[in-house]
């Protein structure tokens, strides 16, 4: 994958994308992470080992319930059929779960949905990626996760679908 700018823009679509799911399912969603800080506060936190490096994108809510969600556009590889998460992510996340009490969930391209604890139980080690931060991550084969709709519920017959879906 390009540039940072290359690899934002198609997280961005993605998140829109997810956003627009979990609106016509009845949530109601909200950008979250640094996707909301400033370019310099996102450039400092990179160069950081603070957990708040990896906050998820959205955070939702439907009734009293909320999630957090964090996107993950382009980590599955179409040759090994595996998705992929930085461990460092994971670790923070479970952290963050421990810390808030809220669930974590990450959300692939097909919409297969993972939460820290699937990826740590589940997951096998990977090597370290020649792209972007050159962390390790963790590798977990398509088909383990749950569906959307099992965890965010239907779509809602009167909710319309946009030109995003």
């Amino acid at each position: 994958m390009g540039s940072f700018q290359q690899r934002k823009a198609l997280g961005d679509e993605h998140e829109a994308y997810v956003s627009n799911r979990l609106t016509q399912r009845g949530w109601n969603v909200s950008q979250w992470g640094q996707g909301t800080l400033t370019g310099n506060v996102r450039r400092v936190l990179r160069s950081t080992d603070s957990s708040i490096r990896w906050m998820p994108d959205l955070i939702a809510a439907r009734g009293d319930v909320l999630a957090l969600i964090d996107c993950k556009s382009r980590m599955t590889s179409t040759t090994t059929n595996r998705h992929a998460v930085e461990r460092a992510a994971v670790r923070a996340h479970l952290q963050l779960t421990a810390w808030t009490y809220l669930p974590v969930y990450y959300v692939f391209d097909n919409l297969d949905v993972l939460t820290p604890h699937d990826i740590l139980t589940e997951g096998r080690t990977g090597p370290r990626s020649r792209a972007g931060s050159g962390s390790a991550y963790y590798l977990v084969g398509v088909g383990t996760g749950r569906s959307f709709d099992t965890v965010f519920g239907p779509l809602h017959h009167h909710a319309p679908l946009s030109s995003a879906a």
